[in-house]
């Protein structure tokens, strides 16, 4: 009997018992599939901070807010001086009317507290783009701490102090969805390991005859390793299909939410997504190596 025959026959006698004994084949496949769906919302909603994140940085600026007696003249001369350094890539100078202008176009229900004053309600700014290949942390620091001390600056909002915060926020959750999906794949591998266990144990008598006959072990555990298999791909396609499914309902419910651009905005890469599935078979396969090997046939 050739390589492939041997294949075919392994998997025709797989699904076979999975037919047979498919009430605990179903706990075997769900239990993959909780797994790796509670470890794919880890990995679904970090990928998508992580892209959120990479483009937050490719628009990272410092806003600098000036004294509201900035006259426009001063204005445009500070914006020149700011856009001296090499690592700034432009310098939007925004005055204290267009500064109201743009309130009441973001913020339309509330327009009217910045509406008939005597003086401009909002300070004029400095709108500073960065070039972030081009920063050196020491020279920044320093130039920032110099806007910080002029005499007709206010206040320095630094975008890097938020994003090193959802930096830090975006490791957290793949460390945490790296722990908790290893420890639940786990659960899953013993989960199919018992299963393969108890069809090993209900075959039993048929492997006393195949060995009686002259059987290699490859041939005789070969069935059981391709169960285990067969159960992991199943359990890994019904996690990604559930997850597809969910982060669909998320977007009926949610479609316009800040939150969902953020942590659903977009689904997994086809590449993860089978990745997702092959991570389920490889685990089943674990399952029933280990089983197998614990147990003697």
């Amino acid at each position: 009997m050739s390589f492939l025959q041997a294949l075919r026959n392994f998997f025709r006698e797989a699904f076979v018992n999975l037919l047979r004994g498919w009430k605990v084949g179903l706990l075997a496949v769900v239990t993959i599939a909780v797994s790796l769906a509670i470890g794919g919302v880890f990995l679904l909603a970090s990928r998508n901070l992580a892209a959120s994140l990479a483009e937050w940085q490719s628009q990272m600026r410092v806003v600098i807010y000036l004294r509201p007696e900035t006259a426009d003249a001063e204005l445009r001369r500070l914006a020149a001086e700011a856009a001296e350094p090499a690592w700034v890539d432009g310098v939007d100078a925004v005055t204290a009317a267009a500064a109201r202008g743009r309130f009441g176009e973001i913020f339309p229900s509330l327009s009217n507290l910045v509406e008939g004053w005597q003086d401009e309600p909002l300070p004029a700014s400095l709108e500073v783009r960065l070039k972030t290949g081009k920063i050196e942390t020491a020279a920044l620091e320093s130039w920032l701490e110099g806007w910080r001390k002029h005499p007709e600056v206010t206040l320095v909002d630094d975008d890097r102090e938020w994003l090193g915060q959802v930096e830090t926020a975006a490791a957290v959750l793949r460390v945490i969805g790296l722990v908790l999906g290893t420890v639940l794949v786990g659960a899953a591998i013993f989960t199919t390991a018992s299963v393969i266990r108890l069809t090993a144990f209900l075959h039993n008598e048929e492997i006393s005859v195949l060995r009686l006959v002259g059987a290699t072990e490859f041939y005789i555990r070969g069935p059981f390793y391709a169960e285990g298999l067969v159960q992991g791909l199943l359990g890994g396609s019904l996690a990604t299909a559930a997850l597809y499914g969910a982060w669909r309902l998320v977007h009926a419910r949610t479609p316009d939410t800040l939150l969902t651009e953020i942590l659903a905005g977009r689904f997994l890469s086809f590449r993860e997504a089978a990745l997702l599935v092959l991570l389920g078979g490889a685990a089943g396969l674990l399952g029933a190596i280990v089983s197998l090997r614990r147990e003697s046939l």
